[in-house]
């Protein structure tokens, strides 16, 4: 199965204490790049979020964020430090004196400085707190998943849409490309008897311009390899898996020939069909830039 590279999925777990929540999105990126953000409280399980995210995308750029809420009724402590308050408030003093200053020192600014007052809040139980994140990453797991995959399908859709054409494309060079050579016989031909006039044409002369002028023009090994690979890119769009960058090759190679092909067209209708088949190759790869 497909999956594109864009996604979303959240997920949620909750218990009588604690309330967690997890989002999941993603965009196209060459590789696999997480970026996370979490509450400081669960910066110790980052380690553990990352390695669950591997589980979910093998490319793409993946954000993950997590919300916490403690519903327990303990609440942080504050803790009132005496012997530090006690020595920052001689260290000014001192340096009011020193300075010949006025000790205009109050309780509000001695509260304000550093360690003076500390924050202590309850702690977080480890194994409860894993089992949370586990749940919630399941569940926004499978959700981003399947977003992933829904897009994924519209994506095949598309790309086996385009291949068609393509195929039709060079469908159309082929039956055009014998006429060329019949026009340009008659051509050379006509052109010949005009200059010989009542001198006969030398047929040996006139099929010999002809082999210069089909080897110059013929464009039948691009346009086999052409259709091998639209068949390769099928039989790939139908296996699915992770494949991104099997078709961005596969690609390339397609646009390899079509410019062989335009470059060697000599006929308005084989060149207007080469340009509309490296637009349609064009359009390909723009869509495979959002395949995992």
């Amino acid at each position: 199965m497909i999956q594109s590279m864009t996604g979303f999925g959240r997920g949620e777990a909750k218990n009588e204490n604690y309330e967690i929540a997890i989002e999941m999105k993603s965009v196209n990126h060459r590789y696999l790049d997480i970026g996370l953000r979490l509450p400081r409280k669960l910066s110790a399980y980052e380690t553990l979020l990352r390695k669950q995210v591997k589980d979910y995308a093998d490319r793409g750029k993946v954000d993950l964020s997590v919300s916490f809420e403690d519903l327990s009724e303990k609440s942080a402590g504050i803790t009132y430090n005496r012997e530090t308050a006690e020595a920052y408030l001689a260290g000014v003093r001192r340096l009011s004196r020193d300075l010949k200053l006025e000790d205009n020192t109050d309780a509000y600014m001695i509260a304000t400085l550093p360690e003076v007052f500390t924050l202590e809040e309850p702690e977080i139980e480890p194994e409860t707190m894993e089992q949370l994140l586990n749940e919630a990453m399941r569940e926004a797991g499978a959700r981003f998943v399947e977003s992933r995959r829904t897009e994924g399908e519209k994506l095949r859709d598309d790309l086996l849409s385009k291949l068609a054409r393509v195929r039709e494309l060079v469908d159309q060079i082929a039956d055009r490309a014998p006429e060329i050579l019949t026009e340009y016989r008659q051509k050379i031909a006509e052109k010949a008897r005009e200059l010989l006039q009542d001198n006969k044409l030398d047929e040996g002369v006139l099929a010999t311009e002809l082999v210069v002028f089909a080897d110059k023009v013929c464009v039948d090994e691009e346009m086999v390899r052409l259709k091998t690979h639209i068949s390769h890119m099928e039989e790939t769009l139908q296996d699915g898996g992770a494949i991104g960058r099997k078709l961005d090759f596969i690609t390339q190679e397609m646009n390899r020939e079509a410019n062989t092909i335009l470059s060697k067209a000599n006929d308005i209708e084989i060149s207007n069909c080469g340009i509309e088949l490296k637009t349609e190759i064009e359009k390909i790869r723009e869509q495979i830039q959002n395949i995992e």
